[in-house]
């Protein structure tokens, strides 16, 4: 498996970019999804397939949509945030 670019925040917001077309500054990950330009919730779901790929390990969705921000959600990704373990798919 190849290395995971969304380990760092750096390396997060340039898949966002990439795969999402959205091109955010570590200010804007920072920043309340309603916020931010062109956020939606399929923007969420692409995200959410492009973490599962890129870790090689599911994401509990119960805790991502617990999320407000970017910063939250690679912060989850990366263990660097509270997860209940609960996976509600």
């Amino acid at each position: 498996m190849s290395r995971d670019r969304t380990a760092d925040l750096a390396g997060f917001l340039d898949a966002v970019r990439d795969e999402l077309g959205l091109d955010l500054t570590e200010e804007q990950a920072a920043a309340d999804f309603d916020v931010l330009p062109e956020w939606d919730s399929v923007h969420l779901l692409r995200l959410l397939m492009l973490l599962e790929r890129e870790t090689g390990r599911s994401v509990p969705v119960g805790s991502l949509l617990q999320t407000r921000s970017l910063r939250e959600i690679h912060a989850l990704v990366s263990g660097d945030g509270p997860d209940d373990g609960t996976d509600t798919r």
